[in-house]
């Protein structure tokens, strides 16, 4: 695709949703392409704007995958952006926190940088202290995907897809990746990845968007109402590798099986939430069969957005923000404090392939991975 090219995809709009969300404006879905920059090596990067018919918009990046914006309507139909991030790219190539990214080839840690697959020990780089976090120094979060949008019926999208070599951080076999961004009439935006590989590798992927219903910059989200499916954790040992232990959330400040402000008990003196300076820790979510299952529900008092998040993954890690601490200059200027953004990462459970009592992230050769995550937002009148 020509990197000036802009495309204009035009639909007409189907007067469907949820009885919460506001009226349908008068809009009609398109999907628009265009520069967002270069990489220090001159390649072009381009940034994906879906818009639905009631006006709700993603903005994507060919960098990382990046969901760079996400602009939904508060109770009153005001618009505003409920994702952290940069105006531009070199926020992004910088020491970004993984603001909006997909992560892998393994989302979250695997300690100690290794793990052992068909009796060979495979060694990886490690950027969390003794740990590999998120697919190490340059994962997926940090390469240039190729994207081609597309329209079905009145639902607009783009796919992003990506190769990752033999040996790529460490990791075996050759790796074929995408991901692909749908926005629906519904104001939902659907989340689906798949993989295939031709070695035997763990592969663990997610999205890392940090969102703050009241909007990005709008200050802290511990007045943020969240509800988590889960009856269990697992809990951390003081460098964020899960014991083991499928421990049970009752009784203790990760019962979020009923709406609890963010934070109301994160100041508790709790092992575990001093270890991860607040919130973060996998849940496992509650599910009977393989399909799409609610995982967390969250609700801004203020604004009255709400967040639903389901999901085929069997966990989600949830972080409140603990290490944004002020210096980071984001969009429009706005300083990103302390909790300002909360992130739910539907995923397989931190360091699998050194667990065996955890669903296995091994994918084989021969087989695809196929995942699934909706994030469908709302009002709460």
């Amino acid at each position: 695709m020509p990197f000036a090219m802009v495309l204009a995809l035009a639909f007409t709009a189907q007067q469907t949703g949820r009885p919460a969300m506001t009226p349908p404006t008068q809009h009609a879905e398109t999907v628009t392409v265009a520069p967002f920059g270069l990489m220090p090596d001159g390649k072009a990067v381009e940034v994906y704007t879906l818009t639905n018919a009631r006006g709700m918009q993603v903005r994507a990046i060919t960098y990382g995958a990046i969901i760079q914006a996400i602009r939904v309507p508060d109770r009153s139909g005001r618009l505003a952006d409920v994702t952290l991030g940069y105006d531009s790219l070199p926020g992004y190539l910088g020491d970004s926190p993984y603001f909006g990214a997909v992560v892998g080839r393994y989302a979250n840690r695997i300690a100690r940088g290794r793990f052992t697959l068909e009796g060979r020990t495979y060694r990886l780089a490690t950027n969390n202290g003794p740990n590999s976090l998120h697919g190490g120094v340059k994962g997926f979060d940090k390469v240039l995907w190729r994207a081609r949008s597309f329209q079905r019926g009145d639902s607009v999208g783009v796919t992003f897809e990506h190769t990752s070599p033999d040996g790529d951080e460490g990791y075996p076999g050759a790796l074929r990746v995408s991901v692909t961004y749908t926005l629906t009439p519904a104001n939902d935006l659907v989340v689906d990845y798949t993989a295939t590989t031709d070695q035997p590798t763990p592969v663990n992927l997610s999205q890392h968007s940090y969102f703050n219903l009241a909007g990005e910059g709008s200050g802290d989200i511990l007045k943020h109402m969240l509800t988590i499916n889960a009856d269990r954790y697992t809990p951390v040992d003081s460098t964020l590798i899960p014991t083991g232990e499928l421990a049970s959330v009752a009784g203790t400040p990760f019962d979020f099986r009923k709406p609890t402000a963010v934070g109301a008990r994160i100041g508790q003196p709790d092992t575990q939430l001093r270890y991860g300076k607040g919130y973060d820790h996998n849940f496992v979510l509650n599910r009977n069969g393989t399909g799409l299952v609610h995982a967390a529900h969250v609700l801004d008092p203020a604004s009255g957005r709400t967040l639903d998040i389901s999901t085929t993954e069997p966990g989600v890690q949830f972080y409140s923000g603990n290490f944004l601490d002020g210096t980071i200059r984001g969009k429009s200027g706005h300083v990103y404090g302390h909790r300002s953004a909360i992130v739910l990462e539907t995923q397989h459970f931190p360091d699998s392939p050194n667990h065996p009592n955890f669903p296995s992230t091994i994918l084989e050769p021969g087989r695809e991975l196929r995942s699934r995550t909706v994030f469908a937002f709302g009002v709460a009148r």
